[in-house]
C-alpha cells in the first residue's frame, strides 16, 4: 500500500475489512480470487525488481 503513515495504513486496512465483511458470500469468493491474482502479480513484479537491482552488485 502507498500509505503515508502507520495510521493511514491502519485506516485503509479497516476500510478493506469493512468492505469484505459487507460482501455476500458469493462476492467474497470473487474478491478472494481477484486479490490472490493481484498479490501473485505484485510479488512477481517485486521479485523481478529486486533481482534486477541485486544483480547490479554481483560481478558478471
Amino acid at each position: 500500500m502507498n500509505a503515508g503513515s502507520d495510521q493511514e495504513r491502519a485506516e485503509i486496512n479497516q476500510e478493506l475489512k469493512d468492505l469484505y465483511a459487507s460482501l455476500p458470500d458469493d462476492e467474497k469468493k470473487i474478491f478472494n480470487e481477484e486479490l490472490q491474482h493481484f498479490l501473485t502479480h505484485e510479488v512477481a513484479r517485486i521479485k523481478s525488481d529486486y533481482e534486477s537491482v541485486n544483480g547490479l552488485n554481483r560481478p558478471n
